[in-house]
């Protein structure tokens, strides 16, 4: 994704939800939802390369320099995705 946008700044990758869920952003699924989702062919522990039923929430989050979370913004319903306009509000004034 960096190469691709050509960004600046460091963009986190999260094998495993590691870090989502020391943060509390990620969320399981209940038995009866696994079903559901089986019968559709999803196999979201085949595609997650783990046995885990859990998917981050759609999270933005500004870190500084000093490792500081100056911004986050998620929200758990997987169809609302973080607008840009906040964070890079939030870069600007880093500057």
């Amino acid at each position: 994704m960096k190469r691709k946008h050509k960004l600046a700044f460091r963009v986190l990758s999260d094998p495993g939800n590691a870090y989502a869920r020391e943060m509390n952003l990620v969320h399981g699924f209940p038995e009866d939802l696994k079903e559901v989702y089986r019968g559709f062919d999803l196999k979201l522990p085949e595609y997650n390369g783990d046995d885990a039923w859990e998917l981050p929430l759609p999270t933005r989050m500004v870190i500084d320099r000093d490792a500081v979370i100056r911004s986050i913004d998620a929200d758990p319903d997987y169809t609302v995705r973080p607008e840009a306009d906040a964070s890079l509000g939030v870069l600007r004034g880093l500057g």
